[in-house]
């Protein structure tokens, strides 16, 4: 009887600690897009792209060009570990210098 309560805590200690490393990845990827990684933009809904675009810029005006810069940006190849505030910043330099010419 001995045999079976020693593996049985085995089993449910190797049962916890899975659940653990799999609670603690999901965790993990969850993430606010002002602060994440290209890979989870398109992913994400439209509107919670449009809100991170208006909240990493602080500006109203072409957010859905904006948004569309970064989804471009999404799709691009080896893009995936690239911030996202980094292509947002890099498109809104683009947008203001456009609108200054």
């Amino acid at each position: 009887m001995s045999f079976v309560k020693k593996y049985f805590k085995i089993f449910v200690g190797a049962a916890v600690l899975l659940l653990t490393l799999i609670v603690f990845f999901f965790v993990q990827r969850s993430c606010d897009l002002e602060t994440g990684m290209l890979k989870n933009w398109l992913a994400a809904p439209m509107d919670r792209r449009i809100a991170a675009a208006q909240i990493i810029t602080g500006a109203d005006k072409n957010i859905d060009i904006l948004v569309a810069c970064i989804d471009k940006m999404a799709s691009l190849p080896d893009s995936s570990e690239m911030a996202i505030r980094d292509a947002a910043s890099l498109c809104h330099t683009g947008i203001q210098m456009k609108d200054n010419l």
